[in-house]
């Protein structure tokens, strides 16, 4: 093992995530790329997560920029554990990588789905959007055809309606397998959820489908807890064991 996953580990637990970052880097500095994709297979994939969730699109890193989507499917689904409630932090960690490369965009996601607590991330990722997401799934647009001033009892009833399409669609047939996009990627590509949606849907359904599974139990179970549905989102132009999870994310 190279002696850079000792050292960056120590510096991350020791609160210095910045320094294991440009540890790493120095590897692909000196040896080049190739030999830093290596070493990330041996870096513990909480330690790969805490880099990851320091250097974002606002922030760049090396790491960021070479992770596999294997590595970063190890990785990404950890991210419940130290998550904020929003879930906008994984998203924006998940569409810097993600979406850096238009034609890995699919690979990535393989890889997430793949993994076991996949789908959960991929929910998660999605939840504060939920009702574009059930529209796009049974109508395969993202509008919702909802008044936005609606109360929540309607609200609560349209949700309703979207899930027994969903279960319906589910049950009979493949309708989301064999749907026709109605949107091309060009015309939602905004590098976050819509695109991530779409390729999901048209690219790998069934992964689409096992996310839509995991949301709409979801949303049931929260039917019995309404104050904890997610406030609908305005649709926009685009817009382990227990020593390993002692980490200083």
């Amino acid at each position: 093992m190279h002696p850079v996953v000792f050292k960056s580990s120590q510096l991350i637990l020791a609160g210095d995530i910045s320094g294991a970052e440009q540890a790493l880097v120095a590897v692909a500095d000196q040896d080049g790329d190739h030999a830093l994709v290596s070493i990330l297979d041996d870096i513990q994939p909480k330690d790969l997560l805490a880099i990851m969730r320091e250097f974002d699109s606002s922030k760049e890193s090396v790491v960021n920029m070479l992770v596999t989507p294997e590595q970063f499917a190890r990785s990404i689904v950890l991210e419940k554990m130290y998550g904020d409630r929003t879930g906008e932090r994984l998203r924006a960690m998940m569409n810097a990588i993600v979406h850096r490369d238009y034609n890995a965009v699919s690979e990535y996601l393989d890889a997430i789905a793949e993994m076991e607590g996949g789908s959960e991330t991929l929910a998660d990722y999605f939840f504060d959007r939920l009702d574009e997401i059930f529209s796009f799934a049974s109508t395969g647009s993202f509008i919702p055809q909802l008044d936005p001033d609606s109360g929540a009892k309607t609200h609560n009833t349209w949700l309703m309606e979207k899930i027994e399409e969903i279960d319906h669609g589910l049950g009979f047939g493949n309708s989301i397998e064999d749907a026709r996009p109605l949107l091309s990627r060009s015309e939602i590509a905004d590098g976050d959820w819509m695109e991530t949606a779409w390729v999901l849907r048209y690219e790998l359904p069934d992964a689409f489908e096992e996310v839509m599974i995991t949301l709409r139990d979801r949303a049931q179970k929260l039917f019995e807890a309404p104050d904890e549905l997610p406030i609908p989102a305005r649709p926009d132009a685009g817009d382990a064991s227990s020593d390993e999870e002692e980490s200083a994310i």
